[in-house]
């Protein structure tokens, strides 16, 4: 681990999409950071498994983000068990189907639009009331240069990040003054199974980078228990990096 001064002890986080790549990868730091730890993803059995694997302070709840009702019910039960919501990692998204937009299947575009962009609405309207009640919160948005940059094949997510984006200034915008810290995270390409569909497709530039280009889950998780630090406020209300030398350096990163 990195950053072995954070502690958070005695917090709870929620992760969506936690069951493998950069959801995973985060449940597992934030546990090592001391954290108590919500596994949100439509998966039951895969985040029961990897909840049982990091112990009794990681709870297991299958939930549809994309679904206000399925949100509410899940964000009930994590509040029941833990008794408050410290930190919410919106991470759960899909890049599938990629495809240009002259060709592109529109129930999966919206699909795309439900779970991107509409499920991180609905986890943070859900968290919101909790925090505020609490004194105030951190939410991190998992964010991408698509949000800036769009990408042949990619309308669906460079659409739904940029969307993200904006969203994060807006919590930003409206939460702060109650304590409530709202930051994305870019991370850059990551080895995880969305890498593998994006090469599958092979519409673009991303597509045709080696595997070996990506960098690991871990090095995202890392980058998301710092944002939950003192020293990440100055990023609050935008995207933070780690594609850069200053972004990796303030987490603790091998540099470029």
């Amino acid at each position: 681990m990195l950053n072995n001064d954070i502690d958070l002890t005695g917090q709870t986080a929620i992760v969506t999409g936690a069951s493998r790549g950069i959801g995973e990868a985060t449940a597992w730091r934030l546990a090592n950071a001391g954290a108590n730890v919500v596994l949100f993803a439509r998966s039951g059995a895969a985040i029961e498994s990897i909840a049982a694997a990091i112990g009794p302070r990681a709870l297991a709840i299958a939930c549809d983000v994309a679904d206000w009702e399925s949100v509410s019910w899940a964000m009930a039960r994590a509040i029941e068990h833990f008794g408050q919501i410290d930190i919410l990692i919106n991470n759960a998204g899909v890049i599938d189907p990629i495809a240009r937009i002259a060709d592109a299947d529109p129930e999966g575009w919206s699909r795309a639009v439900d779970i991107n962009l509409k499920g991180v609405f609905h986890c943070t309207r859900a968290v919101l009331p909790v925090m505020k009640r609490s004194g105030g919160g951190t939410i991190i948005n998992i964010s991408s240069g698509a949000a800036t940059s769009p990408l042949e094949g990619w309308s669906h997510y460079s659409s739904t990040k940029a969307a993200v984006l904006m969203f994060t200034r807006c919590v930003h915008k409206e939460e702060a003054g109650n304590g409530i810290r709202c930051v994305g995270l870019s991370p850059g390409t990551v080895a995880t199974q969305l890498q593998r569909e994006i090469a599958a497709a092979g519409l673009n530039p991303v597509s045709k980078l080696a595997w070996s280009d990506h960098i690991p889950a871990e090095w995202a998780a890392e980058a998301v228990v710092w944002l939950t630090s003192d020293a990440a406020h100055v990023h609050d209300g935008g995207d933070f990096s780690i594609k850069t030398y200053v972004g990796r350096a303030a987490v603790g990163l091998p540099p470029l």
